[in-house]
């Protein structure tokens, strides 16, 4: 049994192999050009920790057929996605640049467009929170989390929308905190609010040429990241998911790869919630 099946059944009970990562890639993607920003995964210290969806979603682009240029601020998480990735048999470059620079959006387009021969899919997935409730949130740690969770993926969908191919589409990685306060984060929840708004407007002037855009909006997920988040706030993997798990990585790659892909062809301009109901039916 491989690590990934080992960290799905000690965390979130048996899923279907397609949660678990092990499923055979189907060819959905076969051909596309897919830049994913925020394609590493956190460091844990635990052996079996579970994928994040940065990397989930870059290694099934590339398990389904797609080069995948893998964006990250961490060098190392980079190259180690796209060592998995080729491992696999797929095929793809590595992109380092931290969202926060400005200047470094426009770069990541132009690096993912010479060294995968163009584009034709791109996934956002960075993000960052800082702050606590109002009282606690200074207008730097406002500013800090705006720049990276909604400025950036303004810059890039901008540095994009021009260089993808008709028929290419984008997808915003957001989160149910847009769509409630149980984060107490506020800078995180407006800003991930914030990309609904801003994935119309692309998914608007998108369409012209042919050009999708869609928002996932993952909830309760078992990543690096989400374990660390409920070890700041232990009463986060108490809540009750109606079906009573938490999500796997490869669960937010699968819904990904959907709107990625032509199965998706007249879906633009949505909302598409990843979260065993939590959001609809507690």
């Amino acid at each position: 049994m491989s690590d990934q099946s080992r960290s799905a059944e000690r965390i979130v009970g048996p899923v279907p192999v397609e949660a678990a990562g092990l499923a055979p890639g189907r060819g959905r993607l076969a051909g596309r050009k897919i830049l994913v920003v925020g394609a590493g995964t956190q460091p844990s210290p635990e052996p079996d920790a579970p994928i994040g969806n940065g990397r989930a979603i870059a290694l099934l682009c590339a398990r389904e057929g797609a080069a995948v240029a893998c964006a990250d601020r961490d060098p190392a998480s980079a190259r180690e996605t796209l060592a998995l990735l080729e491992k696999e048999g797929g095929r793809g470059t590595v992109i380092v640049a931290d969202v926060a620079d400005a200047a470094a959006c426009e770069r990541i387009v132009a690096e993912a467009e010479q060294g995968l021969g163009g584009l034709d899919g791109l996934v956002l997935n960075v993000g960052t929170a800082a702050g606590a409730r109002l009282a606690g949130t200074d207008a730097e740690a406002w500013d800090r989390t705006f720049a990276v969770n909604l400025r950036s993926h303004f810059l890039i969908a901008r540095a994009a929308l021009p260089r993808l191919a008709p028929g290419a589409a984008l997808v915003f990685i957001s989160s149910v905190a847009a769509l409630g306060p149980g984060s107490q984060l506020p800078s995180y929840d407006a800003s991930k609010a914030g990309l609904a708004g801003l994935m119309r407007h692309v998914a608007f002037e998108g369409a012209r040429s042919g050009v999708r855009a869609n928002v996932i909006l993952p909830g309760l997920i078992d990543t690096p990241l989400g374990r660390s988040a409920s070890r700041g706030r232990p009463s986060r993997a108490r809540t009750p998911v109606p079906l009573g798990r938490q999500g796997t990585g490869w669960e937010v790659a699968y819904a990904t790869v959907f709107l990625l892909s032509a199965e998706a062809s007249y879906v633009t301009g949505q909302s598409l919630v990843v979260d065993g109901g939590l959001s609809a039916l507690t």
